[in-house]
């Protein structure tokens, strides 16, 4: 089950940039916190400041890659785990199995009606 495997990594990278989205915002909100006071520490406004800033370009960066393969699944470009196409091509050639079974089932019973006239 390759595929679940893929989608749980996917699942997995998508709550680990989730988690990075919180910290982000809880960096911003102790920048805000900061200069609201009379007297804003210039060490710990910098410090946060550099926090939300790498968080921000590692969600951007994930986020593209997330967007990336979308795009790769959406338009049926081949990529790592994807099995529709294999899928499709089954059950395309099940139908035709299905379809050639019929026509011949109705071949045998025409055969069957010229042997008894």
């Amino acid at each position: 089950m390759a595929g679940y495997a893929v989608a749980n990594d996917r699942l997995r990278v998508l709550e680990e940039l989730e988690r990075e989205i919180a910290a982000a915002l809880q960096s911003a909100g102790l920048v805000i916190l900061e200069l609201s006071k009379e007297k804003p520490g210039e060490r710990l406004l910098e410090r946060q400041a550099a926090q939300f800033s790498a968080a921000v370009l590692k969600v951007e960066a994930e986020l593209s890659a997330q967007i990336r393969y979308l795009t790769q699944v959406a338009t049926g470009q081949p990529h790592e785990g994807s099995t529709y196409g294999a899928r499709k091509s089954c059950q395309m050639a099940l139908n035709r199995l299905d379809y050639a079974r019929l026509k011949l089932g109705d071949v045998a019973r025409a055969c069957e009606q010229l042997l008894e006239a």
